[in-house]
C-alpha cells in the first residue's frame, strides 16, 4: 500500500511536470511565433474576391469576369437550416469551442501514432479552417498546425462567432469554381439560399470536406452518401424533426449545372469592357466586385443580334447548299451511344443545333440532334438548299429529300417561325452593325459578327474596309459647303485619269450600271448614287480640302486617300466610323465620341466612374451663352496633305483609326461630382448644311437605291447605301434624331459577295434588309424625330432640267431647298438665262 501510494504520489509530480512543461512549451513556442503571426483584425473588413459584372443600361446581365464564381452573403440572410447542416457536418461544437477542440486534435495525434507518422486529415474547427484559409499553406507540417491554433484561438478574441462562420460560409471552395455557398446554391441547384431544401442544405455541407471529389455533379453516390450522413448529424442534433430527415433522405440528387443566365447577347461589347475596365482600374478589376452598367439597350440589343443573324442566314441561303459539315459512315446497328459520340466535338451555333442524319428517304430524313431529340424534315425543311456552285450561281431546287442528305451527314437544324425543324447552315458570310444615340454617342446596340464563339474579331469597330457609296454624303457636305446646291448641275458622263499605279495606264470609274444620264442634279446624283457626279465633285472642290473637312466627322486623315478614289468610298472605315459620322448630321451638325461605358461601381453601390459625354446639346444654356461657328475638331485636327493623282480603286482599305471608339477612351469621369456642367461636343458642320444633306439622304429612301425602307413608313428616316468593287462590301448607313446606324456585310478575305437570282449584292440587297429590321423594331412606337428646318434655309421652286429658279408658266418644275445667300445668284443665273435665250430668239427674227 504504501508502495502504491509513493507511485501514485510520482505519477502525479510526473503529470503535474508534464503538464508544466507542455503549457511552458506552448509559451515558449507563443512566444516565438506570435511575430510573425498575421494580424487577424483584417478580416473584419476582408473583401472575398467577386467577378466583374457587366450589365446592360437597364441592369440586365450581359457577361460575368473572373476565374470565381462568388456572391458573398451576410450572415444574417444565411438560413438556419443550412447554418444547422454545415455546423453538423463540420463542426457541431462550434458556438462553444475556443477555437480548437481537444477532442479533435487526440483524435488527430492518436491517428499519427497508430499510423506510424502519417499525417491524415480532420481535428480543425471552423475556426482554424478559417485560419488556414486565409493566412496558410494546405501542406501538413506539425509546426503549420500549431500556427494553425494560435491564429485561431488570435480569430475567436477579434472576431465574433458570427463573423468567423460568415467567413468560413463565404471563403471556401465548394467546386466547379464556385465559391461560398451563395454561389454553390446558384451553380448546383440554381437557386438562392432562402430557396434551398433540407436535403439540399446537407448537399452543399457535404461539398466542405472534399469539393473536387464529392460534389453532387461529380460524384453522385459519394455525395448521397456524405449528405444522408450530414442529414444524420443534423437529427442527432436536433436541428430537425425525424419526419424532416427521412423526407430529406427520399429527395433525388436534382443538382445539375446551372451557369448564371446572360440576359443579353452582346459578347463583342462585353470584351470591349473587359480591356477597357482592366486598362482603367487594373487586374483587380476581375475580382473586386465592380459593376460596370453600359450604354447598351437590352431590347434593341435583342433586335441587333436578330436582325444581323436573319440576314446573313438570308444571303447565305441565296447563295445555296454548301453541304454537310461532315460525314461519318454509321454501322448498320448504331444506336444513340454511337450518335452522342459522332456528335460530342460539336456544339449549338446561334441556334442552330448538331445532328446526325440517321436515315433517309425520298420523301423524309430522321435527324438525331445532340439534346437526345429526333427531327424529321421533309421536302419543304430542305427546300432552299440548292447546291452551291460558285458565288453567283447555284443548282437546281431539289425534288427529294435524299438529293441534299445522306445517311451520316453531321448537318444543323434550326426551328423556323412556325416552331418547325428545317435544315440550317452556319453562313461563311460576317457582318456587323453599330447603333449609337446621336445626343452623346451613347452605344445602344454593336453586334461584332455571326457568333463571337466562332470568331472574336470585333468587326463593327475593328474592321477595316470601304465604305463605298455610303461616303459619299461627306463628300457632298463638304461640296455645299464650297458653295453647290442640291440643284447644282454636273456631268454624268464618262471619265478617264491617269492611273500612276500603271505605267501608262488610265483609271476609269464607271456607274454601277454602266449607263450615264449626262447633265445631271446633285441630289438626283446622290439619290441615284453616280460614280462620276461624285469624282467630278470632289475633284471640283479639291481632294485636300475634302479630305480635311471629312475629318470633322470623326475620321482620321491617315484613314482617307489623298486622290479621286475617295469620291467611291476608297477609305478605311468601321461600321462604327460611319454611325459616328452619319450621328453628325442626325444630331445638327456636333460630333460625340462612341462610348459604352456609363457607370462602374463598386461592390457596394458606390461609383468609381460616372460618364459625362461630350453632348450634342443643341438648346443647352451653356451651349446658347457661348455659340461656336462649325469648324474641325480641334483636338482631331490634322495638317491638310495636297491632293494625289487619282489611283486604281480596286485594292482593299488596309488600316482604319479606332481611336475614339475603343478600348481605352472613356469620357469625362464625373462621379465626384454632382454638379457637373454638361461637356459640349464640337460642333464640326452648319446645320443648314446638315439639313440640305439630310434632305437629300431622305430622297435616297423616298425614290432611290434605299426605297425599300418606305416600308417602314418613317417620313424621319435618312441614309446611304454602299457597295464597293466587285461587291466585296455591301452598307447601309441611316439614322434618325434617335439613332444612326450603320451595317456592312461583306467576307473576312475580301472575297465577293456575289450575285444571287440574277441580281448582284449591293448594299440595297445584302445590309438593308438587316437595317430595315433593327431599326424598325428599335424604333416602334417613337414619335418621328427629325431635324426641323433651320433659319436662313428658304424653299423655292426650280427647272427640274437647269436646277435655276422656274420662270413663270415652266411647267417642268419642283420644290428645292436652299441657303438663303445662295438665292440671289440663282436668280441672277436664271436671269441671265432667260436673257440669253430671249436675245436668241431676237436673232431668229433675222
Amino acid at each position: 500500500m504504501r508502495i502504491f501510494k509513493r507511485l501514485l504520489r510520482w505519477a502525479l509530480i510526473l503529470a503535474f511536470s508534464g503538464l508544466l512543461l507542455g503549457v511552458a512549451a506552448l509559451g515558449v513556442a507563443y512566444w516565438l511565433i506570435a511575430p510573425r503571426l498575421p494580424n487577424v483584425d483584417q478580416l473584419k473588413d476582408y473583401r472575398m474576391q467577386v467577378p466583374l459584372r457587366v450589365e446592360s443600361a437597364d441592369g440586365k446581365l450581359i457577361a460575368t469576369f473572373g476565374e470565381t464564381r462568388r456572391i458573398p452573403v451576410d450572415i444574417a440572410h444565411v438560413p438556419d437550416r443550412l447554418k444547422h447542416a454545415v455546423l453538423s457536418a463540420e463542426d457541431a461544437d462550434f458556438y462553444s469551442h475556443p477555437g480548437f477542440d481537444w477532442h479533435g486534435i487526440a483524435r488527430a495525434a492518436w491517428h499519427v501514432i497508430i499510423s506510424g507518422g502519417e499525417k491524415g486529415s480532420g481535428g480543425s474547427t471552423i475556426t482554424q479552417q478559417v485560419a488556414r484559409n486565409f493566412f496558410l499553406s494546405p501542406e501538413k507540417l506539425y509546426s503549420r498546425k500549431l500556427i494553425e491554433i494560435f491564429i485561431a484561438v488570435r480569430m475567436e478574441n477579434e472576431l465574433t462567432k458570427d463573423q468567423i462562420l460568415e467567413l468560413y460560409l463565404n471563403k471556401m471552395f465548394l467546386g466547379h469554381r464556385a465559391y461560398g455557398v451563395a454561389a454553390a446554391a446558384e451553380y448546383y441547384y440554381g437557386k438562392t439560399l432562402d430557396q434551398l431544401t433540407i436535403a439540399e442544405c446537407a448537399t452543399i455541407a457535404s461539398t466542405f470536406q472534399l469539393p473536387s471529389a464529392v460534389n453532387p455533379i461529380n460524384s453522385p453516390a459519394r455525395m448521397l452518401a456524405r449528405r444522408n450522413w450530414v442529414l444524420g448529424q443534423m437529427l442527432e442534433h436536433r436541428y430537425i424533426s425525424k419526419q424532416e430527415y427521412e423526407q430529406a433522405i427520399r429527395e433525388p440528387n436534382n443538382a445539375y449545372p446551372h451557369e448564371q443566365p446572360i440576359e443579353v447577347e452582346a459578347p463583342y461589347l462585353a470584351e470591349m469592357v473587359r480591356r477597357q475596365v482592366l486598362d482603367r482600374l487594373g487586374n483587380d478589376a476581375l475580382t473586386d466586385g465592380y459593376v460596370v452598367k453600359t450604354t447598351l439597350d437590352s431590347q434593341r440589343q435583342t433586335e441587333a443580334v436578330q436582325a444581323l443573324r436573319d440576314g446573313l442566314v438570308a444571303y447565305d441561303r441565296r447563295h445555296g447548299w454548301r453541304g454537310p459539315e461532315a460525314h461519318t459512315d454509321l454501322p448498320a446497328n448504331a444506336g444513340t451511344k454511337a450518335f452522342d459520340d459522332v456528335l460530342a466535338s460539336y456544339s449549338s451555333v446561334s441556334g442552330m443545333l448538331p445532328g446526325v442524319v440517321t436515315a433517309v428517304t425520298p420523301q423524309q430524313a430522321t435527324v438525331y440532334l445532340s439534346s437526345r431529340e429526333s427531327a424529321t424534315l421533309d421536302l419543304a425543311a430542305v427546300s432552299w438548299a440548292r447546291p452551291y456552285v460558285s458565288d453567283t450561281r447555284t443548282g437546281a431546287t431539289p425534288k427529294t429529300v435524299d438529293t441534299v442528305l445522306k445517311r451520316g451527314d453531321i448537318i444543323r437544324l434550326a426551328r423556323n417561325d412556325k416552331g418547325q425543324w428545317e435544315l440550317a447552315q452556319v453562313p461563311k458570310v460576317q457582318g456587323a452593325l453599330a447603333s449609337v444615340n446621336p445626343e452623346d454617342g451613347a452605344i445602344e446596340a454593336l453586334v461584332g459578327g455571326f457568333n463571337f464563339a466562332r470568331s472574336k474579331f470585333n468587326r463593327a469597330v475593328m474592321a477595316a474596309r470601304q465604305p463605298g457609296s455610303s461616303f459619299k454624303p461627306y463628300i457632298y457636305s463638304a461640296a455645299f459647303e464650297r458653295g453647290f446646291t442640291p440643284a447644282s448641275i454636273l456631268n454624268d458622263a464618262p471619265l478617264a485619269l491617269p492611273d500612276p499605279s500603271k505605267p501608262g495606264g488610265l483609271w476609269t470609274p464607271a456607274n454601277d450600271d454602266n449607263k450615264f444620264d449626262g447633265p445631271i442634279r446633285l441630289r438626283q446624283a446622290l439619290v441615284e448614287s453616280k460614280n462620276l457626279v461624285s469624282v467630278r465633285l470632289l475633284d471640283a472642290i479639291g481632294v485636300a480640302f475634302a479630305r480635311e473637312y471629312a475629318t470633322r466627322f470623326g475620321f482620321s486623315l491617315d484613314a482617307l486617300p489623298a486622290n479621286l478614289s475617295m469620291a467611291l468610298g476608297t477609305a478605311s472605315v468601321s461600321p462604327m466610323d460611319m454611325a459616328r459620322g452619319y450621328s453628325v448630321f442626325a444630331n445638327g451638325g456636333y460630333l460625340v465620341k462612341p462610348y459604352f461605358i456609363k457607370e462602374i461601381d463598386d461592390r457596394d453601390g458606390k461609383p468609381v466612374y460616372l460618364a459625362n459625354p461630350a453632348r450634342a446639346c443643341r438648346s443647352c444654356q451653356e451651349r446658347l451663352l457661348n455659340p461656336q461657328p462649325p469648324g474641325p475638331p480641334p483636338a482631331e485636327k490634322s495638317a491638310s496633305v495636297a491632293a494625289a493623282p487619282a489611283i486604281s480603286a480596286s485594292a482593299p482599305a488596309t488600316a482604319a483609326s479606332l481611336a475614339d471608339v475603343g478600348d481605352t477612351v472613356l469620357p469625362e469621369d464625373a462621379h465626384g461630382d454632382a454638379k457637373a456642367p454638361p461637356v459640349l461636343a464640337p460642333h464640326v458642320i452648319d446645320i443648314r448644311n446638315d439639313y440640305l444633306i439630310t434632305s437629300l439622304m431622305k430622297d435616297v429612301i423616298l425614290h432611290g437605291t434605299g426605297a425599300a425602307a418606305r416600308a417602314l413608313n418613317r417620313p424621319d428616316l435618312a441614309g446611304k447605301t454602299g457597295t464597293t468593287n466587285d461587291h466585296r462590301d455591301a452598307w447601309f448607313v441611316g439614322f434618325n434624331g434617335d439613332l444612326s446606324t450603320a451595317v456592312w456585310v461583306g467576307f473576312d478575305d475580301f472575297t465577293s459577295l456575289g450575285r444571287a437570282n440574277g441580281v448582284a449584292e449591293f448594299g440595297a440587297q445584302a445590309a438593308l434588309p438587316i437595317w430595315m429590321q433593327y431599326m424598325g423594331a428599335a424604333l416602334k412606337g417613337l414619335p418621328e424625330n427629325s431635324l426641323p428646318m433651320p433659319p436662313g434655309i428658304s424653299t423655292i421652286t426650280i427647272d427640274r432640267t437647269t436646277g435655276l429658279p422656274a420662270p413663270p408658266g415652266d411647267a417642268d418644275t419642283m420644290p428645292e431647298v436652299f441657303k438663303v445667300e445662295d438665292l440671289d445668284k440663282l436668280r441672277s443665273q436664271a436671269a441671265q438665262q432667260q436673257q440669253d435665250k430671249d436675245k436668241k430668239h431676237a436673232y431668229d427674227i433675222f
